[in-house]
């Protein structure tokens, strides 16, 4: 049982993560924060938090537990309002989907690493936000991916551990580093297309035909471009080297492929088409659903 859990970001993300915990029966108080006093009161009263406080510094006073879910830019700021008001016990995770960025805040902040500090990535979302938007199943049979440090205490490890399984979730371990290295990859490189695509698309002179008969494979491939721009812009900058390198190589794929439409090189084409048609069918025989995430960060706090 989670005494108090205090949620740093109550939206989708920290909403959700209380709606499964108290399903689960698993806290006993949520304490929620957030800038939008209207969301917290909305959060209150549909019962995701017990109560709020728009201080970082009084909502964490006394929690056992506290997850920050509030965009990546933002987190240095709360682990400098909360630092002095832990309890010495208090257990610290995140869902950041750059880890990197949020080590370099909590050393920043702290001036060293919390021990008790368990930084993870909760790979789940919508492309919806605010409390209303939360709900608890979001992270049932979803990958949450904690990225433990040499400094970190193994017995927070197994709470966050817990806790994530608490909620149906499937839970693995890798480095900082290797963690980004992946999600530059497999879904901050996607967003970057979708972006890309649809503002594209939108400064054309032909925009409102070409919208109006944009088919279901645009809708579904663009989706994740109505994901935070404020949120997204965070991310660019947290894990720029990662994604900028993934971006690079991605550049030479469409390059080759714009030149073998533009000589004419038919087998080219069905060699790239057949390769990603192969791999795509593979992953998707062998993955169960729970191994296909829907796109992190679509997540909006």
């Amino acid at each position: 049982m989670i005494e108090r859990l205090a949620i740093i970001g109550v939206g989708l993300i920290g909403g959700s993560l209380a709606r499964a915990l108290r399903a689960a029966g698993a806290v006993n108080e949520v304490v929620g924060c957030g800038r939008a006093l209207p969301n917290l009161e909305r959060a209150v009263e549909i019962g995701v938090i017990d109560r709020f406080d728009q201080d970082p510094a009084a909502a964490v006073a006394g929690a056992d537990l506290v997850f920050i879910a509030v965009p990546l830019g933002a987190i240095r700021a709360v682990f400098t309002a909360i630092k002095d008001r832990l309890r010495a016990d208090a257990i610290v995770t995140d869902g950041g989907s750059v880890k990197g960025s949020v080590v370099a805040d909590a050393l920043a902040a702290f001036g060293r690493i919390p021990p008790r500090l368990v930084p993870g990535h909760p790979i789940a979302g919508t492309e919806h936000s605010g409390v209303d938007a939360s709900f608890a199943t979001l992270y049932r049979q979803r990958r949450v991916i904690l990225t433990p440090l040499p400094e970190t205490d193994p017995e927070a490890l197994a709470r966050v551990d817990w806790m994530w399984r608490t909620c149906g979730a499937e839970v693995s371990r890798m480095s900082v580093a290797h963690h980004d290295e992946v999600l530059a990859a497999t879904s901050h490189l996607p967003h970057m297309l979708a972006y890309g695509l649809v503002d594209a698309l939108a400064r054309m002179d032909e925009t409102d035909e070409i919208f109006r008969y944009a088919a279901g494979g645009f809708r579904d491939f663009t989706r994740i471009a109505s994901s935070s721009p404020v949120m997204w812009r965070d991310i660019c900058m947290a894990n720029r080297e990662a994604l900028s390198a993934m971006l690079a190589r991605f550049s030479i794929e469409l390059t080759d492929l714009s030149q073998a439409i533009r000589l004419g090189d038919g087998n080219t084409l069905l060699e790239v088409f057949e390769r990603a048609k192969a791999a795509r069918d593979r992953y998707v025989e062998v993955a169960s659903p729970k191994d296909s995430p829907s796109s992190d960060a679509d997540k909006r706090k």
